[in-house]
């Protein structure tokens, strides 16, 4: 199952490469051994075959014969960008025009330098995110890059060469590529290209053979660039291997280092990259917090050893715990690493001793890790450290802390030994060690012991005011309450630290389910947004703004470069701005919501710290976001199921409309036009009987289709909100006899029984608005009722309202459908409504009826026989 899951992972890894660009990088050991010229040339190569090339950007840095080669290469010009430094004048600078290489868009675009820093005021900090930025818009790329400038090889390269190098790539970007092409030259011959100016100035050459490009250097150089070359090869074929499902393939185990902010954690982080690289294993960064509370410098260190971690492609996790060896083996435990790196610690005689020190814990708990011991030159200035560093755990409020706790102490003994005759003072000073420690960290609380323990000692142990023991008793007495104090006091340190990360996992897990419940509640966007902006001002302190769909961001606060810095992020989703590396200059933080496979939104956050944000805050924001984007895409499904049930319905609507009108306007219309043609062709050849027996038939099919049209008319005005109420007064009997009679015109064999309850009052209506949908029920009560059969019509005042039964003696409707028979083309398969007519009348008389605040509703008829439809007007008063 494993082996397939690799698979899959390798099959998909593939797949997303494929719809993005392409990167080729060509690598070399040093500068000058010809990078630039055969990147060039293998482009014109390709141009020579019909595909499009673009230079975006080379540096010929002087050389013809590589300026020559740009000679028929279609050459982007430059973006130029005005620069004033802090103390300088301002001067105008050249820089890749990105923006219209992606309007270009080319098949294959040339960016030399990949490691180049970009102008101050530039999109992106440095070059490679211009790369990537081609990429993800699936234009191949062409580059360029000297050994020394990959990230994860700085130390190294400073090792050999005495030069720290500032320009770096992450070795991530290395993921993304497809093919790398080392460009090799021998150091002699490097060496003479330098000495004859083709790679520097007469007085830059100089000054570099004597520290760079040295023979040993380079050597080293070229051997570093052909091992990176080589394990990129050997990564490729692994990759390749798996996703053909090629056996004999081992299965990848994590590499996780451990560092604790104290002057090596960068250094570390670049080792374990190493490291994981060689094997194609995930790796982690953890540090573990105690309850020793971190002071600023650390924790600006161990902010930057996790940026460095995440800008080379590893994972950052901060985990709590007691014991630093517990939290370590768990946390591997639990990702599956089976690799540990970490730095050498401080020697400590006494752990040691008792091999109670971390690399020993490690050694003898960890049966199944594999530990890699890195020693760096701060390990032995930070032993010659460790008491200015234990000083600088111990803040001066913790150590008054424990001198006040240590004098209340003993002023408090001293009063229960004069007036309480106390046996057992120690349980006192005992009291106030694990006070201290239950309110400072271990070393505060050690002092308060110590303290204790001579305070113990000088005032209550015989002889008094000494630090001499009298009595045999009284030497384990003192020793065991130094035991019990230093026990007590660790104890008391190991629970304020658990409170401590419980409290600070109970505030994320609050925040999470506050905000989780805020979500499950909104209908909309509109209520998601709003709920998640409310959780983030709460749970973060900060500005929030969110873009998602048609909102946009409407803050005054937000500038020119915010704004970018939102776009950037929402086309690409990936972070930007403040505590990124892309358009860092921003004062706000944007995180992309994905919201579907090409709909983005953004969350832009602003914190009230703008230079630094904590491993857990930045955690929980993601994390938020990431509900937050769930939610919008919820509601937008939901939207988008509610508009597909209204299309259905309009479509099956618009199916019935023009079914009703390919069949019962066409009727009406065929009789009068066959009508009209007989009298055409026939008039003088007919009697006077039969010329007015097809005029007739015109008349009556013409009114008929002129009720068909107005119901349509009708409906179309009740479904717009078209129909105005002109009340008027009207008798009741006037309303039903002013019906019938209409009726009778079109229905002259059609009966009715029409009952009055006496002294009915008139009622305030519409009155052609009641009697249209009076019609349309006896029109369709008549058309159903047996020949012979009279129609029933019963008009009463119940309850303060008008109510008029109209009864007929048909087939009836069938009792699940009653309800269904006011909805518009709907026509039963028997009964009262059958198949004819469009299936608009009784829906009109409900519109019609529903306007005056009333309502109508089938009922069966009287003994179960034929159908009641009974229409219910409240009386209102003008």
């Amino acid at each position: 199952m494993i082996e397939r899951s690799e698979q899959a992972d390798a099959l998909i890894g593939e797949l997303q490469r494929q719809g993005a660009g392409r990167l080729t990088i060509f690598l070399g050991a040093a500068p000058g051994v010809g990078k630039t010229y055969t990147m060039l040339s293998r482009a014109r190569e390709l141009q020579r075959r019909g595909l499009d090339v673009v230079v975006g950007i080379a540096e010929t840095h002087g050389r013809s014969e590589t300026a020559a080669l740009l000679e028929g290469l279609e050459v982007l010009p430059r973006r130029r960008i005005d620069y004033a430094p802090a103390n300088g004048p301002s001067h105008s600078l050249e820089e890749l025009d990105l923006d219209a290489l992606l309007a270009r868009k080319p098949a294959l675009a040339l960016v030399d330098e990949l490691a180049h820093r970009n102008v101050p005021g530039s999109r992106h900090e440095r070059r490679w995110q211009d790369v990537v930025e081609l990429l993800d818009a699936g234009i191949d790329v062409y580059t360029t890059i000297n050994i020394q400038h990959l990230e994860s090889l700085n130390d190294v390269v400073h090792r050999i060469t005495g030069v720290r190098v500032s320009e770096t790539v992450p070795d991530a970007v290395f993921d993304r590529l497809r093919d790398i092409v080392l460009v090799d030259l021998p150091p002699r011959e490097l060496i003479e290209r330098l000495q004859q100016g083709k790679v520097y100035v007469p007085e830059q050459a100089a000054h570099a053979l004597q520290a760079f490009f040295s023979p040993s250097n380079l050597t080293a150089l070229r051997e570093l660039a052909m091992q990176t070359a080589a394990d990129r090869v050997d990564s490729d074929l692994r990759e390749v291997q798996t996703a053909r499902g090629l056996p004999g393939m081992a299965l990848r185990r994590g590499v996780m280092v451990a560092i604790d902010g104290r002057g090596q954690s960068e250094y570390l982080v670049r080792v374990a990259r190493r490291i994981a690289e060689r094997r194609d294993a995930p790796w982690t960064v953890v540090t573990v917090q105690t309850a020793d509370a971190v002071d600023e410098p650390r924790q600006r260190e161990l902010d930057r050893a996790f940026a460095l971690a995440r800008r080379l492609g590893g994972d950052t996790v901060v985990v709590h715990g007691n014991s630093i060896v517990d939290a370590l083996l768990d946390h591997g435990a639990r990702s599956g690493a089976n690799t540990i790196v970490l730095g050498r610690t401080r020697e400590r005689p006494v752990a040691r001793m008792f091999n109670r020190t971390l690399t020993q814990q490690l050694i003898q708990r960890g049966a199944h890790y594999e530990l890699t011991i890195v020693s760096t030159p701060e390990a032995r200035a930070r032993a010659r450290r460790s008491w200015r560093q234990f000083g600088g755990f111990l803040t001066r409020s913790d150590a008054a802390l424990a001198v006040i706790a240590a004098a209340a102490a003993t002023a408090v003994a001293w009063a229960a030994d004069r007036w309480i005759a106390l046996d057992d003072l120690s349980l006192v000073f005992i009291v106030a060690v694990v006070l201290v420690a239950a309110r400072t960290r271990m070393a505060a609380a050690v002092i308060a012991a110590v303290l204790c323990f001579l305070a113990y000692n000088f005032f209550f142990i015989e002889p008094r005011f000494t630090l001499m023991i009298g009595a045999r008793q009284g030497v384990t007495t003192v020793v065991l309450f130094l035991i019990a104090a230093l026990v007590a006091g660790r104890l008391a340190s190991k629970l304020r630290m658990q409170v401590l990360a419980l409290r600070a996992a109970n505030a994320q897990a609050t925040a999470l389910q506050t905000l989780g419940r805020q979500l499950a509640a909104a209908a909309d966007q509109e209520q998601v947004m709003h709920a998640g902006r409310d959780a983030l001002r709460r749970a973060l302190d900060a500005d929030v703004t969110i873009q998602a769909g048609a909102h946009r961001l409407h803050v005054e606060a937000l500038g020119e470069m915010d704004r970018a810095a939102a776009d950037w992020a929402m086309r690409h989703r990936q972070p930007a701005g403040r505590y990124t590396d892309t358009l860092a200059a921003s004062a706000w933080w944007f995180l992309p919501l994905a919201l579907g496979d090409r709909d983005t939104g953004v969350l832009g956050l602003r914190l009230p710290q703008p230079h630094r944000i904590g491993d857990e805050q930045r955690r929980l924001a993601e994390a938020m976001a990431e509900d937050i984007a769930q939610a919008l895409v919820r509601t937008r499904l939901v939207a988008d199921l509610e508009d597909a049930r209204v299309n259905n319905e309009t479509e099956r609507l618009r199916s019935a409309l023009l079914s009703s009108v390919s069949h019962d306007l066409r009727s009406p219309l065929a009789s009068i036009i066959g009508s009209a043609s007989s009298l055409e062709h026939y008039f003088d050849a007919m009697d006077a009987q039969d010329r007015q027996s097809l005029l007739e038939t015109i008349r009556i099919e013409g009114e008929r289709l002129d009720r068909y049209i107005q119901n349509l008319l009708d409906m179309t005005r009740l479904g717009h909100g078209g129909l105005t109420l002109n009340r008027d007064w009207i008798g009741t009997d006037e309303l039903i006899g002013s019906a019938v009679s209409r009726l009778k015109r079109y229905e002259p064999n059609a009966r009715f029984d029409v009952t009055v309850e006496p002294d009915l009052a008139p009622i305030w209506v519409h009155p052609a608005l009641v009697e249209q949908a009076l019609f349309n029920v006896l029109e369709n009560a008549a058309k159903f009722s047996p020949p012979g059969e009279a129609v029933a019509v019963d008009a009463r005042q119940v309850d303060g309202q008008l109510r008029i039964d109209v009864r007929d003696r048909g087939p009836g409707i069938p009792e699940d459908e009653r309800r269904r028979i006011f909805d518009m083309f709907y026509s039963v398969e028997r009964g009262d409504r059958g198949r004819q007519g469009t299936g608009l009348g009784l829906a009109i008389t409900q519109g019609m009826i529903g306007a005056h605040g009333g309502h109508v509703e089938a009922l069966p008829g009287p003994d179960g026989v034929g159908t009641t439809v009974r229409i219910t007007l409240p009386r209102i008063e003008p």
